[in-house]
């Protein structure tokens, strides 16, 4: 594959069981978030393997949408990872009230599908490119990159489809990666939001990588939609999720304050972000970047507006790098490279209020096994640079053929800590 979605997977039992493990909800005190924000308005570019619009958690939240593959039909995800980051971003769940499936933390945000890839397609350099291009002329202002690409190099294609992104005032959120390595690009290129994941005790997750990151997100054990799975759902880890996360708070933003630009908007993003219980850090660090992204503070902390151009872009790349807590010169690929890779799901994203968090049982076990890429073969757990295979979407690391791995019911699982105690 060209490019690697970054996402490891299991299967979850029921809708039942998926609403109850998001444990992120709970911790960014979702409720009281979506009294000031739901992200109405906003349209968010999921640049993927597809969104399934008729999953019961998403539909009337997907617009038609592009393919750039030869399939034709956006709405096309036999991968299942684009329907999952979507789900995080705008799903609004089902059943009585809604109770049941998977909620996104911007549930009135509208998703653009861009298909560049199915499952065994390979995903060029240029079908994602032409697919950023695409989503800025239709009115994304958001642009979800759950991959990693390392032709996305600067003044390649594909960096310059960015760049036309950010001109035209969309806020363009990548994943770093899930190799313990360097942050790989897109999100490694100048004015990206780099996003690396933690998991439930808000520690940063091992398998990410590190260097050029912006914030932190949830990106562990993470409920989602997938179309793939027999239940309709699965748990996964990595950078992909958390990156779903940061753009799901990005569409939070532009919706609650659509006069400010987009480098405005990471602005609040990054001023709002904290280390909370991680004491000594100062930013920007290489592993969390600014800090924990807070959906809750950023909407409503007192934050000057700050220049257009926000604090990821000055001019030079050497400046860009420092005002977002990352070296981008100091990647793992190579502009000789061709090898892309997706980044992983994320988990934990921190409401910034005091929120009291409750017991989510049965948070996800650790039964992950491949089902994806059969292995790690350059997946979150590989410890190692791109994959022999080239670009794509980064499979779920941890997921196997068919494997178990939902969680038990409710109240048998552990306690989330309480980020504020």
């Amino acid at each position: 594959m060209t490019g690697i979605l970054l996402l490891t997977s299991a299967p979850m039992a029921s809708a039942d069981q998926v609403r109850d493990a998001q444990w992120p909800l709970t911790v960014y005190d979702a409720e009281k978030v979506w009294k000031t924000s739901q992200g109405e308005g906003v349209t968010v570019a999921v640049i993927d393997s597809g969104v399934d619009a008729s999953h019961p958690d998403l539909t009337g939240q997907v617009l038609p949408g592009k393919d750039f593959t030869n399939a034709g039909d956006p709405h096309k995800d036999d991968d299942g990872h684009g329907t999952g980051m979507a789900s995080l971003i705008a799903g609004h769940g089902h059943g009585v009230n809604g109770a049941s499936g998977v909620m996104g933390l911007a549930p009135k945000a509208k998703i653009l599908p861009i298909r560049t890839g199915g499952k065994g397609d390979k995903l060029t350099t240029s079908e994602w490119a032409d697919g950023v291009r695409y989503a800025v002329d239709h009115g994304a202002t958001v642009i979800n990159l759950s991959l990693v690409d390392s032709s996305a190099y600067p003044g390649s294609k594909a960096a310059k489809a960015i760049e036309y992104a950010q001109d035209h005032d969309a806020v363009v959120v990548a994943g770093a990666g899930n190799d313990a390595g360097t942050v790989n690009y897109p999100a490694a290129l100048p004015g990206v939001v780099a996003v690396s994941a933690v998991d439930q005790g808000l520690n940063f997750w091992s398998k990410s990588n590190t260097g050029n990151v912006t914030v932190a997100a949830p990106g562990v054990e993470t409920p989602q939609a997938d179309p793939t799975s027999s239940s309709g759902y699965v748990v996964a880890d990595g950078t992909s999720g958390s990156t779903a996360y940061v753009s799901a708070i990005v569409a939070l933003l532009r919706s609650k304050y659509p006069d400010l630009t987009a480098g405005q908007i990471i602005n609040r993003l990054v001023k709002s972000a904290s280390f909370l219980q991680h004491e000594g850090k100062k930013a920007p660090d290489r592993e969390l970047g600014y800090g924990i992204a807070r959906p809750g503070t950023a909407l409503t902390m007192d934050i000057p507006k700050g220049p257009k151009q926000g604090p990821l872009l000055k001019g030079s790349s050497t400046s860009a790098n420092s005002a977002a807590g990352s070296d981008h010169s100091d990647s793992t690929t190579t502009h000789a490279k061709k090898k892309k890779k997706k980044s992983s799901s994320g988990t934990i994203l921190l409401f910034g209020g005091i929120a009291a968090v409750v017991v989510i049982g049965g948070i996800l076990l650790a039964v992950l096994r491949s089902r994806r890429n059969g292995g790690n073969n350059g997946g979150p757990g590989s410890g190692g640079g791109t994959p022999a295979q080239g670009p794509g979407y980064q499979p779920y690391p941890n997921a196997g053929a068919h494997g178990q791995g939902y969680p038990p019911h409710p109240g048998q699982g552990p306690q989330n800590p309480n980020p504020y105690s």
